[in-house]
């Protein structure tokens, strides 16, 4: 790409608008998406998985962690037991009947077996979906947009946040919105005399003049459903800020949008060095939106819930002991959170490894014991219906699960 090329994609890029790849800015005939829906929330900065999905049956849980383990059933602000052995976070309260629905699994042990503590470098594998792989271009969700049935259109695949995510990033066209009170505020080309300048300058029939005018009907449509869905808001007061409103926005979206099939959010925070708490305090804060926001999903989604599966992930773990400062440092296997219509849900999926010193990664981890590709395959597969032979361009060495999962239902 020349000069003039690299600062107009930026330029596209930096509005919020759209990243445009190569394949973007061929003529595309507009096919609504398939009915079937994945929403990918990325946990940034290792969630503690271990005070997610509580092992309170592991009196090793509570030796490794004297003050910040979360409570056994049954105690005061104590975990919501599971099935006798596993427990969720109390602040979590508002996921509960989807596990009692059977709409709401888990696989303990997850994660990269790729060994790094890097924020950065596991966050990167984690959404190229090749660990230990700098290289690769592309992201995995841009490479699945690229390998489903059907003619994508922009708005296929979308996500939420100030940039486009390397996730979504590669040669599919996809659309980025702000977050919060701003996805529906207009933006710099909505001013009509700024809009019609660049209408004016990307006329032509070249490849930009194209990506421009993808760009700008990708925004429009956006824009379209989130001006109905605040339209509609009680008394036209605005919700609490926060993952709830995005999950609002996005679960609207993808309802009233049938080309709408893919989307990512990721949330900041979960780096809990010091002063995490257990039932109560720092994690319990950062959990408590984050399950409202999922449970405002599943409700706001309506019937389409049913047809749609919703990973939630996290870079790495933390570490089983405590460290000096009541938090945890950075871990290896981490939990996956499944939510949807199609999982086989109410259940704690994985081959757990247990806390046993001689079972601990390094002496101190959770080991990994399921590749999260492994799981991302299975929804892919069997969720999405894409052909087997399509799941090596997207997870390229895909390994092979000693223990077969069955995490969906259909």
């Amino acid at each position: 790409m020349d000069r003039r090329k690299f600062i107009q994609a930026a330029t596209l890029s930096g509005m919020g608008l759209i990243a445009v790849g190569k394949s973007a800015w061929a003529a595309r005939s507009v096919e609504p998406a398939t009915e079937r829906k994945l929403i990918v929330v990325l946990l940034r900065g290792a969630v503690d998985g271990l005070n997610v999905v509580i092992p309170h049956g592991d009196p090793n849980y509570y030796q490794m962690r004297p003050t910040i383990a979360v409570p056994r059933p049954g105690q005061e602000d104590g975990a919501i037991d599971l099935d006798g052995y596993f427990g969720l976070h109390p602040a979590l309260i508002s996921l509960q009947p989807l596990w009692q629905q059977g709409k709401l699994a888990f696989v303990q042990a997850a994660g990269s077996p790729d060994p790094t503590r890097s924020h950065f470098d596991a966050q990167d594998f984690m959404e190229s979906g090749t660990p230990g792989r700098k290289a690769t271009a592309d992201g995995w969700m841009n490479r699945l947009l690229g390998n489903l049935p059907g003619v994508s259109t922009p708005t296929r695949a979308i996500s939420v946040g100030p940039v486009m995510p390397r996730i979504l990033s590669g040669h599919m066209a996809t659309t980025n919105i702000a977050s919060g009170a701003a996805a529906g505020r207009p933006g710099v080309l909505d001013r009509p005399a700024i809009g019609t300048a660049f209408s004016k300058l990307y006329q032509g029939q070249d490849a930009m003049s194209h990506a421009y005018r993808d760009a700008q009907q990708a925004h429009l449509e956006v824009m379209s459903s989130l001006e109905d869905e605040m339209r509609n808001a009680d008394n036209g007061a605005p919700p609490p800020n926060g993952f709830p409103v995005d999950a609002s926005h996005v679960a609207r979206l993808m309802r009233n949008n049938p080309r709408i099939q893919l989307a990512f959010m990721a949330l900041g925070g979960w780096d809990t060095h010091a002063n995490e708490g257990a039932g109560k305090g720092q994690l319990a804060n950062h959990l408590s939106p984050l399950g409202q926001g999922l449970a405002t999903l599943a409700r706001e989604l309506g019937p389409t819930f049913d047809d749609t599966t919703i990973v939630v992930m996290s870079e790495f773990g933390r570490t089983v002991r405590q460290n000096g400062n009541n938090g945890t440092d950075h871990g290896h296997g981490n939990v996956m959170w499944l939510l949807g219509g199609r999982i086989a849900g109410g259940k704690v999926h994985g081959d757990w490894p247990g806390l046993d010193e001689n079972r601990l990664y390094e002496g101190r981890d959770l080991a990994v014991t399921t590749d999260f590709r492994t799981v991302l395959a299975q929804v892919a597969e069997r969720h999405l219906q894409l052909p087997d032979t399509r799941l090596e361009q997207i997870f390229p060495a895909l390994p092979r699960q000693v223990k077969p999962l069955n995490l969906m239902r259909v």
